[in-house]
């Protein structure tokens, strides 16, 4: 099932990776997304936010199937290398290693020009749901192995 759109950026990834390839997402960033307006009026650029959201709906797509029900704890690192127009395609390749408890996601984010971001997640096993209802929009996405269902996406 795909990721449900919560906020202003429509695309989603596609798992574009060969058998034996690394894992690979790609994503078409389209000149008509929400976000161009604003940021910047007369000279676009595909937010930084968006590109590591970009990079977490990636993660969602491929959690290694031995990783189990996961959540995304924490964004360890983040650098931001050169812009994401309207109309590039980024593609997001990844690397996946158990850390004791958790598992790291590390991920490339590039544009046909080169690297436009890496990010570091990390990510823990889901809690198990509990019966008590949760604040809207606070509950952790979860997803069990390569499936991803989300609750909200910030972008």
């Amino acid at each position: 099932m795909a990721p449900l759109a919560a906020g202003p950026v429509r695309a989603f990834p596609e798992i574009s990776s060969e058998p034996g390839a690394p894992l690979r997402t790609t994503v078409q960033v389209h000149a008509d997304e929400r976000v161009f307006p604003g940021h910047y009026p007369g000279f676009p650029i595909f937010p930084g936010v968006c590109v590591v959201e970009q990079v977490r709906r990636s993660a969602l797509a491929t959690v290694p199937a031995d990783a189990g029900k996961v959540i995304v704890r924490a964004i360890e690192s983040t650098r931001f290398l050169s812009p994401v127009f309207p109309g590039d395609r980024l593609t997001v390749e990844l690397t996946w290693s158990p850390r004791g408890e958790a598992w790291r996601c590390e991920a490339v984010a590039a544009t046909e020009r080169g690297r436009a971001a890496t990010v570091r997640l990390r990510l823990v096993a889901a809690p198990e749901p509990s019966t008590s209802a949760e604040p809207h929009g606070t509950a952790p996405v979860a997803v069990d192995g390569p499936s991803t269902q989300e609750r909200k996406a910030p972008c």
